[in-house]
């Protein structure tokens, strides 16, 4: 049996090349070396007889091509995820926007969707969802439509609970949820202020003003030009006085931005300042 030689880098270029000429995704700006593994964990997945053919089936078949974005775009999450960040959210940030009339949140990068009902429970429980809407968007529309579905493996459950209380959580989570044979399926109500939708942080422009940004460890794949990019993005998109959330290992220092911007005590939240 012939033993598939990986895709090289030259190869990869010319994936991304046709990715962005025939679908408009720019992965030019994301960090090669993830890029490349992902590709290649594909490659052997697929046991694709050669890279021409497996080319062909990226730019020819709707179908591989959905599975190819879903295998290159990263997805882990869990809700409540850093407890620490939530219960900042929960005792300082979203208290301040409950001064506001409408609070408008955008959660880019929201993959499957945990991190969004997570902070539609903390809006709950702080008397503010009535209010409040959450742009919940994402790259992969797959992920999207099991977003939208609001059903987790209730296996995850016990985790999410932990996590939930850590945060802050004074309610029964079990009662947010309606166990369904090896699914929790979340409350209608979480949903209705959610509004999932596919946007391109590399290509899509800014589509509201928020109040809130939360991006949490999308930009740590991405190259430092690509990162100012999605950062000036944000800035266009942050009203004064916003706040913009980034994962843990992920900063604005370097980014002209910086400048405008004011971090919270112990957290990778930044307000903007007037």
């Amino acid at each position: 049996m012939l033993e598939l030689s990986a895709v090289n880098d030259d190869q990869i270029e010319v994936l991304l090349s046709d990715l962005l000429e025939q679908y408009g995704y720019d992965f030019t700006g994301y960090s090669k070396a993830s890029l490349k593994r992902r590709i290649n964990r594909l490659y052997s997945l697929d046991k694709s007889l050669s890279f021409a053919e497996f080319r062909y089936k990226v730019n020819n078949d709707p179908i591989y091509f959905k599975r190819f974005v879903e295998q290159i775009t990263v997805n882990v999450t869990e809700m409540f995820r850093d407890p620490e960040f939530f219960k900042t959210l929960r005792e300082e940030v979203l208290p301040q926007l409950g001064t506001y009339p409408f609070i408008r949140i955008w959660l880019a990068g929201c993959s499957t969707g945990e991190e969004a009902y997570s902070i539609s429970i903390v809006l709950k429980e702080l008397n503010l969802l009535h209010k409040s809407l959450i742009y919940a968007t994402d790259l992969n529309p797959t992920v999207l439509e099991k977003a939208a579905q609001g059903m987790f493996a209730l296996a995850q459950m016990k985790q999410y609970s932990e996590n939930y209380i850590a945060a802050g959580g004074k309610q029964d989570f079990s009662s947010y949820y309606s166990a369904n044979y090896s699914l929790a399926k979340f409350d209608d109500e979480l949903k209705k202020k959610i509004i999932f939708s596919t946007h391109n942080l590399v290509s899509d422009h800014s589509f509201n003003e928020f109040q809130l940004i939360l991006c949490r460890n999308v930009l740590i794949y991405f190259d430092r030009d690509l990162q100012n990019k999605v950062l000036e993005l944000f800035n266009d998109s942050l009203d004064e006085l916003g706040y913009l959330a980034l994962g843990t290992k992920e900063t604005i220092e370097f980014s002209d931005i910086h400048k405008q911007y004011k971090r919270l005590p112990g957290n990778k939240i930044w307000r903007k300042q007037r």
